[in-house]
């Protein structure tokens, strides 16, 4: 079902995309807004691993570090047909995790000291099927894409705002509409494009939720963790950075009211009740 809402949400960014272009930066304008977007989100996709990791000052692990973390990593990944990811750890008490890298292949999974600490084996567990299935969804190539479509229509905008001022946008005579609806639509759009990108961060969320348990072997586990680290996310800040915020498990900015309506991560209450409604055999 998240799969096919993946689909459906980037098939509307698409339709957005085009719809926008047309409109605003004519065919031209969409294709280099399109390119522009491409080589900077290629760039991020290709280099995420490193790039994030050097942001959070994370340190590679060995296996005599961390011999536990490597043997429940390694049994999961046995089992679920992946590469043994690197495993790092971020300084920091927050309990939080993240994966990240361009594919199976080159991926990495980010553990900070607070989650060490504060979860029983089982429940650490659930968090490392969870970062595995984002790697087995490659949902990092999924984020890109759909940023690179949100960043695409965000700049068609910009350019049609510039040319409005300068004067040097397309004329009206070959197209309908009026110059209101062109100020609407450059305003829109991007949120609109922002927000059907943040919902399809959701999905894969759940539905990485939902292949981490597999892996785990035990829902319950993985819904007890998630309400800890939710608390342990409120209770001990984080440097974290906006624009890595979506990678981690659960959200290290905290923030409520309207910050909630622009959040990449679905609400804690919806995501504990779909992992008890799986450890109880229940479909929702």
């Amino acid at each position: 079902m998240n799969n096919l809402k993946t689909l459906l949400l980037m098939t509307v960014m698409t339709v957005l995309l085009i719809f926008i272009g047309n409109a605003l930066g004519g065919q031209g304008g969409m294709i280099i807004a399109f390119i522009i977007a491409a080589a900077m989100n290629f760039g991020s996709y290709w280099f995420s691993d490193k790039i994030v990791l050097k942001m959070y000052k994370a340190q590679e692990l060995t296996r005599e570090q961390a011999p536990d973390l490597f043997y429940m990593t390694e049994e999961m990944t046995r089992r679920a047909g992946l590469p043994m990811p690197k495993l790092y750890l971020i300084p920091g008490e927050q309990p939080n995790a993240f994966a990240t890298g361009r594919d199976p292949e080159h991926a990495a999974v980010a553990v900070t000291e607070g989650i060490m600490r504060l979860l029983p084996r089982d429940e650490l567990k659930g968090v490392i099927g969870h970062e595995l299935a984002h790697v087995k969804n490659r949902d990092i190539l999924i984020g890109s894409i759909a940023a690179t479509m949100a960043g695409a229509i965000s700049m068609i905008a910009n350019m049609a705002q510039w040319a409005m001022i300068f004067g040097g946008g397309r004329h009206s005579d070959d197209r309908d509409g009026s110059p209101i609806a062109g100020i609407v639509m450059m305003i829109v759009a991007p949120i609109a494009a922002m927000l059907i990108q943040m919902a399809i961060s959701r999905s894969r969320e759940f539905l990485a939720d939902k292949g981490g348990a597999e892996m785990a072997g035990n829902p319950r586990s993985l819904a007890n963790a998630l309400r800890r680290l939710h608390a342990g996310a409120k209770q001990i800040p984080m440097e974290a950075t906006p624009a890595t915020a979506h990678m981690f498990i659960v959200n290290p900015l905290t923030g409520g009211g309207l910050a909630n309506l622009f959040s990449t991560h679905p609400p804690m209450e919806e995501r504990v009740k779909r992992l008890e409604a799986m450890a109880s055999g229940r479909v929702i």
